[in-house]
């Protein structure tokens, strides 16, 4: 049987690390976790600690901070494959809890489809009405522009992957050049899920709400730096991709709402049978995308009653996208656990 060691990079992951690590150990494949220590200046290390006593297959890793030309998590993730001795490499994040038999699921998976890198994408915690605006809007977005049927097709270049589960094979791994070919990617995961599939090597994206689940921020101001941090990104850092999407949110999503209030204000003051119809004409539009949004709600594992949240998501990642061009195009930097990470730099190809 082969082995498989799962790799946590940690950094200030007080709250999460435990749930994490025990929803890992609970996964009979996984031979080692080794959790990377990313210079955390929280509880971090004493939890960890206390885990070890606990798990006997724990093993943890100190770094500190990355050197020129990496990112920290970059860092944490290479240093943490340099001491694995697995066949296969799992990298997830410390806010990620897995499932009772999802990693035998995946390693099955992977061999029925001859599959070199799996991926999933996780089930959303979202106990806050923000997330429950942001976050599945966000994931709808992205399956528009990561589709899971083009990414798993030998004939697309097209590539990706969630780092918050990552499983690949060794070999393919050092093949692709490691972290340390991504070492200065924001989007490491994508980035790496790139070079595989140069490699001509086969990618099993797929939605993951069945096996693995997280909630990725547990403050608005976190949520706000982190898709600061990612989203431009993931529309390729191209100015005319991210404005065409940011168009047509702002068409179809916020105007058609808006248009409707606006509409029925004038046509009841006013008794105007132009605004009368603007008003249905929008709320017309508002019926189409409500039901198309709930359908792609479904399809990625979400509740359908999350739709009721659509347009304060349509708004809220609206300023979102706006905020994270102006970061990667403008300010120059963004910011992720107290660090400071220059976007000037030639966009990855």
């Amino acid at each position: 049987m082969d082995r498989v060691s799962a790799l946590i990079p940690a950094r200030n992951e007080a709250s999460n690390i435990a749930r994490s690590v025990r929803s890992v150990t609970a996964q009979p494949e996984v031979a080692e976790i080794i959790v990377v220590d990313d210079n955390s200046e929280d509880e971090t290390p004493t939890i960890l600690q206390a885990l070890k006593d606990e798990i006997p297959r724990l093993r943890t890793l100190k770094v500190g901070e990355p050197p020129d030309g990496w990112l920290g998590k970059t860092h944490a993730l290479a240093s943490g494959a340099r001491e694995a001795s697995g066949d296969w490499l799992l990298f997830t994040d410390a806010d990620t809890v897995h499932e009772p038999g999802s990693l035998a699921r995946m390693l099955e998976r992977a061999r029925l489809e001859r599959a070199d890198l799996v991926s999933l994408s996780p089930r959303q915690e979202t106990p806050t009405w923000w997330e429950k605006a942001v976050i599945p809007f966000v994931y709808v977005e992205l399956a528009k522009r990561y589709r899971f049927r083009e990414i798993n097709d030998p004939n697309s270049m097209s590539a990706a992957a969630n780092g918050q589960y990552l499983l690949i094979r060794r070999a393919v791994y050092e093949s692709a050049g490691g972290h340390e070919a991504v070492q200065d990617e924001i989007l490491e995961d994508v980035a790496l899920a790139r070079r595989v599939k140069r490699l001509g090597r086969r990618i099993l994206f797929l939605p993951g709400s069945r096996w693995v689940a997280t909630r990725m921020y547990r403050t608005f101001g976190e949520m706000w730096i982190g898709w600061r941090k990612n989203l431009y990104l993931l529309w390729s850092s191209s100015l005319p991709e991210t404005l065409v999407a940011l168009t047509r949110v702002c068409f179809l999503e916020v105007a058609p709402p808006l248009g409707f209030l606006l509409g029925l204000a004038v046509a009841a003051t006013e008794r105007s049978a132009l605004a009368a119809g603007l008003a249905l004409a929008c709320l017309a539009v508002v019926a189409g995308r409500r039901s198309s949004y709930r359908q792609a709600l479904k399809r990625l594992g979400f509740a359908p009653d999350l739709v009721n949240y659509e347009f304060p998501g349509a708004a809220l990642f609206s300023g979102l996208l706006i905020n994270s061009l102006a970061a990667h195009r403008w300010a120059g930097s963004v910011r992720w656990k107290g660090r400071a990470y220059s976007t000037r730099r030639p966009a990855s190809s």
